[in-house]
């Protein structure tokens, strides 16, 4: 079968889960030649927005977390189940997530902390009936009807104050000026995790970081077959056939900062990451705190090839809005196990369930997780790593008058330590923490109000060799900010290109199933 394919080469954009995605497929699933597979990155280091760096001395750096779900990420778990485990090859990596989770179920004792540091009870959902009745209209109502609306057109400001917003906007980043149709999605998609929401019993959790839990052993399945991973080039620009069609003749790429043209021969196909929610992130240090990028490489080539056909999407829509799609994130490394003792005491959670602790009435509106230990293949035994983030980086802290944009690890660390009212131990505490702030200005950007044009298809319409494979491609009725959106993107772009008649796991209705409507309806009566 491999010679059907004769020279034709496949290049992707961007190394992220969805290209590495795209490249196991074509060599699972399409016998495709791996010498022809070409994976263009602009950093040192594959894995995109999965990532995990650093080392006990200097620090670790985890820019963003991400949460798995077992009934919700149907083509992530089916792709990982023909992965094998670094550890353990016999098993695949999907098993062995499988059995870290069992053995280290989430189970959040602590959701929410007032502003006295005192555990809420948060089993009611908080709801009155004009929350219900907003809720149920928003679920029934089709996206071509809403538009551009926002979440905050859809609910009034009691929906904000409640319990369950606190717990869902922190589970997933929400703000009250996101897209309502994202929401909406969410809602539906999410719908069995709302009775549960607030113990979290429903996120699955990796062994270590995404980055070395996922990107590591993809990586690994990836080169015996000869991929050709080219780090450190940026894509520019496309080029396409001239006339009515989408055809790409030429990719410009810089390598290393050197100008290059890519020739895209006829039967080639060009698989894009179009925008990325990190891009443009800065770090800090203990010392210093991050600065506010702007527009990387990514929304540049996504916004030169939408000015060129129609059909490519609208890239100003999603980031063009840098205060409404950013937020700070930050990784503390210790040279010990104070913190996390601490910790357990006051949350009633074992050290390293991965439990959310949010502080609601936090000006920062801050949340913590505290990983299962070690959360990096190479963390020293004596070494502990959490990570956390604010929701409002340019409101001023309630115990360190400053935004949070403008403090350093050290400051961001004095507020978490006045929201647990751990000031006993702050010296302890402060000897050995080493807290590393991340600005990321686009965050968010994909759950900003758009039109259903704004995002292109994963194949659009006329294209005969090009596909999208991001957040920022549209994928109906399925939920962006999830490794799922990506994967599921690349199978759908690979399968399209290549005619390719094999199914794509479904996305599971659970808005259908009786149960799971009765017992989230009695959930918002709680």
């Amino acid at each position: 079968m491999k010679k059907e394919y004769g020279n034709k080469q496949v290049y992707f954009v961007g190394g992220g889960i969805a290209s590495l995605a795209g490249a196991a497929y074509l060599v699972r699933d399409c016998d495709f030649p791996g010498q022809n597979i070409h994976i263009i990155e602009e950093m040192k280091i594959l894995g995109g927005s999965n990532d995990g760096s650093g080392n006990g001395e200097q620090g670790y750096v985890i820019r963003g977390g991400r949460m798995l779900n077992d009934e919700a990420y149907e083509n992530l778990w089916e792709l990982l189940q023909s992965i094998p485990s670094i550890d353990h090859p016999e098993k695949s990596v999907r098993e062995e997530i499988i059995e870290f989770d069992n053995a280290n179920p989430t189970h959040a004792n602590a959701r929410l902390v007032n502003r006295k540091g005192e555990i809420e009870d948060v089993l009611s959902m908080g709801f009155d009936m004009a929350d219900r009745l907003a809720l149920g209209k928003l679920i029934i109502t089709p996206e071509d009807k809403m538009g551009k609306a926002r979440i905050n057109d859809w609910f009034g400001p009691h929906f904000f104050q409640t319990n369950f917003w606190y717990m869902w906007a922190t589970t997933f980043a929400f703000q009250p000026w996101h897209s309502a149709v994202e929401f909406k999605r969410y809602m539906i998609r999410f719908m069995h995790e709302f009775p549960r929401i607030q113990t979290l019993e429903g996120v699955t959790r990796t062994p270590y970081n995404q980055y070395d839990s996922i990107i590591l052993p993809m990586h690994k399945y990836l080169e015996p077959h000869g991929i050709d991973f080219t780090l450190k080039c940026t894509v520019t620009d496309l080029q396409f056939k001239d006339g009515d069609g989408i055809t790409v003749t030429k990719m410009n790429v810089l390598r290393q900062g050197v100008a290059d043209v890519i020739e895209v021969n006829e039967g080639d196909l060009v698989i894009v990451t179009n925008g990325s929610m990190t891009e443009g992130s800065s770090i800090g240090s203990m010392t210093k705190a991050p600065q506010l990028n702007g527009k990387g490489s990514s929304w540049k080539l996504w916004e030169n090839i939408a000015s060129k056909k129609p059909g490519l999407g609208n890239p100003s829509s999603f980031d063009d809005h840098v205060d409404e799609s950013k937020w700070e994130s930050f990784t503390v490394t210790f040279q010990d196990s104070k913190f996390f003792d601490l910790m357990e005491k006051f949350s009633r959670n074992r050290a390293g369930t991965g439990a959310l602790v949010t502080f609601k009435d936090s000006s920062w509106f801050m949340s913590i997780v505290l990983a299962f230990q070690p959360h990096f293949r190479n963390q020293p035994e004596n070494v502990t790593v959490f990570w956390g983030y604010g929701l409002y980086p340019d409101k001023v802290g309630d115990f360190v008058k400053k935004r949070m944009s403008d403090c350093t690890g050290e400051e961001i660390m004095e507020e978490l330590i006045g929201h647990l009212h751990f000031e006993e131990s702050k010296e302890e505490i402060m000897a050995s923490a080493n807290c590393i702030p991340c600005m990321m200005p686009y965050i968010t950007s994909q759950f900003m109000p758009r039109l259903n044009s704004d995002r292109p298809k994963v194949v659009p319409e006329g294209s005969t060799n090009l596909a999208f494979i991001s957040q920022y491609c549209e994928i109906p009725d399925d939920v962006v900010f999830t490794e799922e959106y990506s994967v599921r993107a690349a199978r759908t772009a690979v399968y399209t290109l290549l005619g390719m008649n094999r199914p794509i796991e479904p996305i599971n209705q659970y808005q259908f199933d009786v149960r799971t409507l009765f017992t989230s309806f009695v959930t918002s009566f709680r």
